[in-house]
């Protein structure tokens, strides 16, 4: 059950303390109370209320000139990702994946515009791509987003392409709202979608869905390639049939 601002059960001093969490990020680790008015769009005498109680609670840590998160911030993550029983069940599964074909493997979720990285397991091998826990990637230039936005129905697709910002990430990014429909309703019909160098040179990732026994899908997994060459074909060919079957064991192990 969503409500808006305007509701009675709406906390507001809740949602801007939670604002004031999340203005903090990349580029954006060190702030003053300026650049976190600014950020908010809360006036400077509240933002600072808001600054000083976070310090106080151990979320923030201020030098004398700009905030910090802190690492207690992590707190609230792992709380999310500890609920989860998905992950407990998927890690052996991904560890297999990753075993069989050498490449590393994960889970993401849509949030917002955003696939959110979730769970993932990295190459035995040394990695050139570092891809930590909550890192948030363009969905429609995702793999795994390109998956999630497949679930949509029509108008929240609109709603997303009408909002979501396109960058131009490489030459071979989609930008173009008609483009990405077509990506995804290709990516609807095959039940697997592919990002070929749309977010690095050189990286062509695959993912699924993992679905439920009823075929509702919150969750998609994929195995990128990046550290070595891979065509389209052998990801088809060779890295689609593990992953489908890690998906459908994760689906099994979780949604009882």
């Amino acid at each position: 059950m969503a409500i808006d601002s305007s509701d009675p059960d709406y906390v507001n001093a809740l949602a801007r303390g939670l604002a004031i969490i999340t203005a903090f990020g990349h580029n954006s680790e060190a702030l003053s109370l300026s650049d976190v008015a600014e950020k908010t769009r809360l006036s400077r005498g509240t933002a600072r209320r808001f600054l000083l109680t976070l310090e106080s609670l151990g979320y923030l840590r201020f030098d004398g000139k700009t905030f910090r998160l802190t690492p207690k911030t992590l707190d609230l993550g792992y709380s999310y990702l500890s609920s989860l029983p998905l992950l407990k069940a998927a890690h052996p599964i991904m560890q297999d994946v990753v075993s069989k074909l050498g490449e590393s493997c994960a889970l993401g979720v849509l949030d917002g515009h955003d696939v959110v990285y979730i769970a993932r397991i990295p190459p035995k091998t040394f990695s050139f791509i570092n891809v930590p826990i909550g890192t948030r990637m363009p969905a429609h230039l995702n793999a795994m987003g390109q998956v999630l936005l497949s679930e949509l129905s029509e108008g929240e697709l609109e709603i997303y392409l009408s909002v979501a910002r396109l960058p131009a990430t490489t030459k071979f990014a989609l930008v173009d709202p008609a483009a990405i429909r077509k990506q995804i309703a290709r990516v609807a019909k095959d039940q697997y979608a592919i990002s070929d160098q749309q977010l690095q040179i050189g990286m062509r990732s695959i993912a699924v869905p993992v679905r439920s026994r009823s075929g509702r899908t919150d969750v998609a997994i994929n195995i990128a390639a990046g550290d070595k060459p891979v065509s389209k074909k052998e990801l088809i060919d060779g890295y689609l049939p593990v992953l489908r079957q890690a998906a459908f064991q994760i689906g099994q192990a979780i949604y009882t």
